[in-house]
């Protein structure tokens, strides 16, 4: 039998081109062996990301009839009998009419072993039938976005959001459908399709409504609708061409409130002219009645009766909490504050499960209908963020927090969502995700943006953790960065005899079916392959397998997984036992002598990875709101790997006349008086100034043309900083201090305290100490080889 030349084994050849990052990247044989290895089995990916090098088919897959995978590199072909095996359940399947050309000297791209990731168009294959069956549905290519506004804000943060709203409405593409509802007492959904004169359905705020009361009283319900013609044209003259198809028919009338860009923008415009702040009277002593539930339900409501199915987006801009309806999150009463952690750890939070539980039905309906919430929550109190991140995490919907609508933070990141150029988001939607595994590999869940599509199969496993029960998810939104955390597990209790057990190899495939914002429909294979090894005899192979970037945030992840759902759950405590388990397991030392223990290169940086995940936001909320904490656990868990690890472990570059740019360490002994430091820890950056570079720029020599290179020394940072703020999203704060000043807390908050005020009588000139009790890194390592030694 002939085959195919096997694909490049090594992990760190591919990972730019798959997206595929694991913790171990040998896996061991048993789940003895896995559970010895202390750091779970996991695999992130990022499901569409760009490269240059992934080739586009213009034709459908090729798949196994048992298993359902993708004909891949790593199947066994037989060109003399048309024959290809699976490397998933070995089955022979035969060539279809169409690969009859295939031999050895003519082999389709998907076969080719540098593909290991190919991209199928699916378009060309569809003949202009859509989903569903319904023909002439292929030509939607029209996104579709409702802004819902909250106007229980002062004029001037009304005033940031109009602007904002303009901007972005003269960046949409003309073809893109636009709606509009504002709330505050009441929910108010405004008629775009009739210019001459402003129409507004109006909703009360303190009652709960469902779907079916949203059609009646806009007047699209069944009876308003009109039967779908073979064309699939419907109501909506065409732009909209077969969009709207629910039960065989399309809303009538959904023009009046959705309307493509282009021909709705000056009504717009003018309605965001008259846009008044909510006139509801509010007693002194109370909060505005904001009724953000209701609003959000009647714009699922409105996209579900009109769109099933297609990329919609309801973009919430939210400016305070929810005091009416549906979702309140604190009562009326300003005396009464807003939810805090302590009060959700001891059950004291009112309103929170409830509004939990309504957000949960809201991200249900969104789901099953395909459509997005995004949130834009900016406001110097809480509006609800950790209520609603069960809707916008399930929905793969976008987060920003900021403290207002003029803060650049917001500002900025609003405009990136609708960017076009080559930092855009690359935003699609109606996704599906599914794996396919080996045998003896069990699929524990996900973590990240998607919903569990509950499709069992051989390789669920018992233990659930995140999104599982499942081999396939429903991811309604995805992005280039968007990614996705799959933890396995092995089932197999002792080394297999089943058939394919002498095979070394085991083989996992991802598969992301997705649209474009264009309306075309692709679907990504990637299939990787990593080694099974014996865990006792050939340990080093599995040593040298392992990532410890990966490791540190599939870590970070599932600790805060746990701290959200399980109750009494002692973080810190929980990663210092496994960090000692792993140096204990895999170190190097003498029984009860700490100064014998030294630890492979492939493990040397996981302690630092962990002494910096312990002191950060995620495991200490002590300080941050529940917003703030949920929209941290948010991006920590759709980020990239390169990213995730910025959050937990930031960069730290120092600037000075005596060398180039180049890294510091993440210590209190990095800062000097003639030194600049950039500090980028993913959701601010800090340009940091020692004491004599801040008082020669007080005396402003960067302005004296003799002291050009301090001119270019205090330059050079503020033009990194910027880079990193325009490839962001959202785009971090950007921080300007000085040594000593009040803002210098943003960077020595980060820092490895080695000297503080009890342990550094003799400083250096310029040199800095944190007032801290913390223990410093030198101490946790000191500690932890003790601890690790211990017989």
């Amino acid at each position: 039998m002939a085959m195919t030349e096997t694909p490049s084994s090594n992990p760190l050849d591919s990972e730019s081109i798959d997206g595929v990052r694991m913790t171990w990247n040998a896996w061991p044989r048993t789940k003895v062996e896995a559970s010895k290895c202390v750091i779970p089995i996991a695999a992130t990916i990022a499901p569409i990301r760009h490269h240059p090098e992934i080739p586009s088919l213009p034709y459908s897959p090729l798949r196994c009839k048992i298993c359902f995978s993708c004909l891949n590199p790593f199947c066994q072909v037989d060109f003399s009998a048309k024959i290809w095996i699976c490397p998933f359940c070995f089955q022979r399947n035969h060539f279809p009419q169409h690969y009859a050309g295939v031999s050895e000297a003519n082999v389709p791209a998907e076969l080719y072993p540098q593909y290991t990731t190919v991209q199928y168009s699916l378009d060309a294959n569809l003949s202009g039938v859509g989903v569903g069956g319904v023909r002439g549905a292929v030509a939607v290519a029209a996104p579709v976005f409702v802004f819902v506004v909250d106007t229980c804000v002062i004029d001037e943060e009304l005033g940031f959001v109009k602007s904002a709203l303009k901007r972005a409405i003269g960046l949409l593409p003309d073809n893109a459908l636009v709606g509009f509802v504002s709330f505050g007492t009441q929910v108010h959904v405004h008629e775009l399709g009739f210019s001459e004169m402003a129409k507004v359905y109006i909703f009360r705020g303190g009652k709960e409504i469902g779907k079916e009361q949203v059609l009646e009283q806009l007047g699209l319900g069944a009876a308003g609708g009109r039967r779908m013609g073979p064309g699939g044209a419907g109501a909506l003259g065409g732009y909209q061409k077969g969009a709207g198809v629910q039960n065989g028919f399309v809303g009538g009338g959904i023009e009046r409130f959705l309307l493509p860009a282009s021909e709705c923008e000056y009504t717009l415009s003018s309605l965001l002219d008259e846009l008044q702040t909510d006139q509801w009277p509010v007693p002194a002593g109370n909060r505005s009645r904001r009724c953000t539930g209701v609003a959000l339900s009647v714009a699922a409501g409105l996209l579900g009766a009109c769109l099933p199915g297609s990329g919609a987006r309801i973009i919430a801009l939210v400016g305070g909490p929810c005091t009416e309806g549906p979702g309140t999150i604190v009562s009326k009463d300003l005396s009464e504050p807003v939810r805090s952690h302590k009060d959700l750890d001891k059950d004291a939070a009112t309103y929170f499960q409830k509004a939990v539980k309504f957000y949960e039905g809201l991200a249900k309906q969104l789901v099953d209908q395909g459509h997005v919430l995004d949130l834009f929550a900016s406001a110097l109190d809480q509006v609800g963020v950790a209520e609603m991140k069960v809707a916008v995490e399930r929905t793969g919907g976008l987060v920003v927090l900021a403290e207002s609508f003029g803060h650049a933070v917001f500002k900025d990141s609003f405009k990136h969502l609708f960017d076009e150029r080559e930092q855009s988001l690359g935003l699609c939607f109606n996704g599906t995700f599914e794996i396919n595994c080996s045998k003896d590999i069990k699929i524990q869940g996900i973590i990240g943006p998607c919903t569990s599509l509950e499709k069992k199969g051989s390789a669920v496993a018992d233990t659930v953790i995140g999104q599982g029960n499942t081999t396939s998810w429903k991811l309604c939104s995805l992005d280039r960065t968007t990614c996705l955390t799959v933890y396995f597990d092995i089932s197999s209790s002792e080394r297999s005899n089943v058939p394919g057990a002498a095979y070394s190899q085991l083989y996992l495939q991802f598969l992301t079916s997705y649209q474009t914002p264009e309306g075309q429909s692709f679907l990504r294979v990637t299939t990787v392959s990593r080694q099974w090894v014996d865990g006792a005899v050939r340990s080093e192979e599995l040593v040298q397998g392992f990532d410890q970037e990966t490791a540190a945030v599939v870590v970070a992840r599932l600790c805060s997984h746990k701290m959200e759902l399980e109750e009494g759950f002692d973080s810190t405590r929980w990663l210092d036992r496994h960090l000692i388990r792993l140096c204990s397991k895999f170190g190097d030392y003498r029984k009860d002598d700490p100064a014998s223990f030294t630890l492979n290169p492939s493990f040397s940086l996981f302690p630092q990875f962990m002494f910096n995940l312990r002191r950060s936001q995620f495991i200490q909320v002590f300080n941050n709101s529940p917003d703030e904490t949920a929209y941290f656990r948010m991006l920590l868990n759709r980020e990239s790997i390169t990213n995730a690890a910025v959050m937990i472990q930031p960069s730290l570059i120092s600037y000075s006349f005596s060398s180039p740019p180049s890294p510091a360490l993440l210590d209190v002994a990095s800062i000097a008086a003639d030194r600049i430091l950039l500090l980028d820890s993913y959701f601010s950056v800090v340009i940091f100034h020692g004491m004599t570079i801040a008082q020669w720029r007080n005396m402003g020599y960067h302005n004296d043309p003799q002291h050009e290179p301090f001119a270019h020394l205090l330059q050079a940072p503020n033009d990194d900083a910027q880079h990193i703020i325009r490839e962001r999203f959202p785009v971090p704060r950007l921080v300007v201090c000085d040594q000593h000043g009040s803002q210098a807390r943003f960077l020595l908050a980060k820092l490895n305290p080695s000297a503080t005020y009890n342990n550094a009588p003799d400083l250096a000139a310029g040199s800095d100490v944190i007032f801290t009790d913390d223990v410093s890194l030198q101490v946790f390592f000191e500690h932890l080889q003790r601890l690790a030694v211990q017989s």
